[in-house]
């Protein structure tokens, strides 16, 4: 019989989502005891995966609950197949997305904080934002206090699953899309063309918007940084779904501070931010911790997902989401 690691913090009421034929290891997230698993179903966080890791005995297939698998690929031992979670957070992080995207052009952050003041007399602060990001030739009336998204040049780099998903919710509200892949794509029509990531440089300028979710990689380690923020359209929005070495931080700070772009992240370099950080009061920018995904159903969509996987396993077909090389 097949046995199954699962960590013990999972709901049980999730375990009814696995098939029958399997003899279930609850592993605590603080072994102290050797584990015979065949297939792992590890634990999303990497101090939990690190903790588990020595206990295993027998292992043969990891299945991650997540999309990156960076850290796992230093913890999981030779000839162990490993498997990312791709698709398990598609819509939880386009979600994200463009609340941050949405968030930013109507300046929330600024009237949460006036809200917050009790007082809406530095509303007009909104308007000298708007101007500092796009200098105007007049000084139009009435007052602008928030931006629109319709009509805006969206540039998704990283056209993956998440960045289809994000795609088809930005769809409703009249953007134009530039897509970038690892590699260029043919297509039928030029509305559907995909770039290929050499292509950035040119394509950067166009963009009132720039989002990133592409994985983190040696190749996408510091691809955006002083140069690529110096080509960005001055007032355009960066968004970092991905990781955040894939921005380089003091290229980032440095564009904040001179006032050239703003930027929406949910995920730092480094990471947790510490206190003190620069990153914490720069001029437009809004930060969350890193919880794109941290949704009610994360751990259901991944228990779903290794579910099926344990049925290609046991039926000996080939298993979905084999990384390979770094991804």
């Amino acid at each position: 019989m097949l046995k199954v690691g699962v960590p013990d913090a999972v709901d049980p009421d999730l375990h009814r989502l696995l098939p029958g034929g399997i003899s279930l290891e609850l592993i605590p997230l603080r072994p102290e005891r050797m584990v015979e698993v065949e297939f792992w179903i590890a634990p999303p966080f990497t101090r939990h995966a690190q903790q588990q890791v020595p206990f295993l005995r027998g292992l043969r297939v990891t299945q991650a609950t997540v999309a990156g698998v960076d850290a796992l690929l230093k913890l999981v031992p030779p000839g162990v197949l490993l498997c990312d979670a791709r698709g398990v957070h598609n819509i939880s992080t386009a979600e994200w997305t463009l609340a941050a995207i949405l968030a930013s052009i109507k300046y929330f952050p600024l009237f949460g904080g006036l809200q917050r003041d009790g007082s809406w007399s530095r509303r007009l602060e909104a308007q000298e934002r708007y101007y500092a990001l796009h200098p105007p030739v007049k000084r139009p009336y009435p007052h602008i206090l928030c931006e629109e998204l319709h009509g805006q040049q969206v540039l998704i780099v990283g056209y993956g699953a998440i960045g289809r998903a994000i795609e088809e919710r930005l769809q409703p509200f009249g953007v134009h899309f530039i897509r970038v892949a690892r590699n260029a794509r043919d297509s039928a029509g030029s509305r559907d063309k995909v770039y290929g990531v050499d292509s950035l440089p040119d394509l950067l300028p166009s963009a009132d918007v720039v989002v990133l979710i592409v994985p983190f990689t040696s190749e996408t380690t510091g691809m955006i940084g002083t140069k690529e923020l110096a080509l960005m359209k001055h007032g355009a929005l960066l968004v970092n779904a991905a990781r955040g070495p894939v921005v380089n931080t003091p290229a980032l700070l440095a564009a904040l501070n001179e006032g050239r772009i703003r930027a929406a992240i949910d995920v730092t370099d480094p990471e947790p931010l510490p206190d003190g950080h620069p990153l914490w009061s720069a001029p437009n920018l809004l930060i969350t911790p890193h919880i794109a995904s941290s949704t009610p159903m994360f751990m259901v969509r991944a228990m779903e997902f290794a579910a099926s996987q344990i049925g290609r396993y046991l039926r000996g077909e080939p298993l979905e989401n084999v990384v390979s090389g770094e991804y």
